[in-house]
């Protein structure tokens, strides 16, 4: 199986890039994100490589790391996620964002990747909830948080501060985060607007 293929760009197509590796042109599938990375044709790229075998053709799909490439073996263990649809989550979000998405159950933000509709998306995050932490560098204390607030058990001083922030246009995740740090220095009896306040500090570093 490749693994790994390091040569020159030959040319792109829609969604895939022709890498010459020694005079083979290879024809390898990537996600938007990908695609939009890569170099000019005629410039050196690496890409981590994940060797699809199929009955009547072999496909190629790139990946800018390692890590990429085992998000979307991930992706295609949750039901209704084949590789097209785990491409396409990965063209519109990086590992990173995927990771902290599902650790902080944030269906919104899956559910904006095209083709992906909101029950694919709250499979995603709920198949692999336990697997994201281990992928992505999120703070233990806010996916305690977020599972707190799916769970409705959340002081409701926070619950409204996040709602606060989100509705100031911040997303689900971020306003999670602030309030997260901010419930950590102003301690449990804090208030909606000294949460909100501080949350905002938080946002503004």
């Amino acid at each position: 199986m490749i693994g790994k293929l390091k040569g020159l760009i030959d040319s792109y197509g829609e969604d895939y890039v022709i890498l010459d590796v020694s005079g083979v042109g290879y024809q390898v599938h990537c996600g938007t994100r990908t695609l939009q990375a890569l170099p000019s044709p005629g410039e050196a790229a690496v890409l981590s490589i994940e060797t699809y075998v199929r009955e009547d053709q072999i496909r190629l799909f790139g990946f800018r790391s390692d890590a990429e490439r085992e998000w979307f073996r991930l992706l295609q263990t949750v039901q209704g996620v084949g590789a097209k649809v785990a491409l396409a989550v990965l063209g519109t979000l990086s590992p990173n964002d995927l990771a902290g998405a599902i650790a902080l159950r944030d269906k919104a933000a899956v559910a904006r990747t095209p083709g992906v509709g909101a029950k694919v998306a709250e499979r995603i995050v709920t198949e692999l909830k336990d697997k994201a932490p281990a992928f992505a560098d999120v703070d233990p204390a806010v996916v305690k948080l977020s599972g707190a607030l799916d769970d409705a058990c959340a002081p409701r001083a926070v619950a409204d501060a996040i709602s606060a922030l989100v509705n100031l246009g911040y997303g689900q995740p971020q306003a999670a985060a602030a309030i997260a740090a901010a419930a950590r220095e102003a301690g449990e009896s804090a208030e909606t607007a000294q949460l909100i306040r501080l949350g905002l500090k938080e946002l503004s570093k």
